[in-house]
């Protein structure tokens, strides 16, 4: 990864890179970006393995520390999307290299993980927390317009508060609005993240032209949605398990369907 530098005073600054271009993308195109992305999977599985494990671990730590705690609960789900978007640079540093026809190497990539901090990668993360605090405001908005005036019981004995009128409502505007927000954050991430990693951009410029790619391509993005959904569901069926594998290969993945969605000028 290669940066032109401007001089400013003593120290050398990394020089803006020209946004990249749209391109349009057909279901082929996810075929071979999964098909890629297991490739390097297989290429490096001791790196897929470290990085999906920060996953993996900060699943089951969520669990441990939050079980019954809400306080703790919602201290390490504020803390882990800091941590995601580096775990994923490192997945796609690693597909770079291959890519690219660099050696591999832990000291390598892991110092530009760790040269993240100091870029755009880390407003990202904080774009997602905040992200994360709008949507928790809003469905405690949206359980106490539905269900403040009911009298509540523990559903962990008892389901039928949310088996009424106002609790079906209740779930199905959760699920609709939670949906439309969970899509906007995918829109806005799917590519920006790689992007951040591979190009001196502006967060912002970054989550503008990953949500352009969104709209550019409806369908193909959806279906890429709905994949990365499908697969990480299934994954946490056996303990959060399934992700060790399946994280690394979306991870891989990602970094090739982004190359194929942006071009440069």
């Amino acid at each position: 990864m290669t940066f032109e530098t401007a001089t400013v005073g003593s120290e050398a600054t990394p020089a803006a890179s020209p946004l990249p271009e749209i391109n349009r993308l057909s279901l082929a195109d996810l075929s071979y970006a999964l098909r890629a992305g297991l490739r390097d999977f297989r290429a490096a599985p001791r790196f897929g393995l470290f990085f999906s494990s920060v996953y993996v671990l900060g699943g089951f730590l969520m669990i441990w520390l939050g079980a019954g705690t809400v306080t703790w609960t919602l201290a390490t789900s504020l803390g882990f999307p800091l941590i995601v978007p580096f775990a994923a640079a490192g997945l796609y540093e690693v597909s770079r290299r291959l890519e690219s026809g660099i050696p591999l190497t832990w000291s390598d990539v892991l110092g530009v993980v760790w040269r993240e901090r100091t870029r755009q990668l880390p407003w990202a993360g904080a774009i997602i927390v905040i992200y994360f605090l709008f949507w928790t405001f809003l469905a405690h908005m949206i359980f106490a317009l539905f269900m403040g005036l009911s009298t509540m019981t523990n559903i962990s004995t008892s389901w039928d508060p949310l088996l009424t009128r106002e609790g079906l409502l209740m779930i199905a505007t959760e699920f609709a609005v939670g949906g439309i927000l969970a899509f906007v954050l995918y829109a806005l991430t799917v590519l920006s993240l790689p992007l951040l990693l591979a190009r001196e951009v502006d967060f912002v410029s970054a989550m503008i032209l990953s949500f352009g790619c969104v709209t550019a391509n409806p369908g193909v993005m959806l279906a890429w949605a709905f994949l990365i959904a499908a697969a990480t569901l299934l994954a946490l069926v056996p303990w959060f398990l399934g992700l060790v594998v399946v994280l690394p290969v979306l991870g891989h993945a990602t970094w090739h369907l982004y190359r194929r969605a942006l071009s440069d000028p």
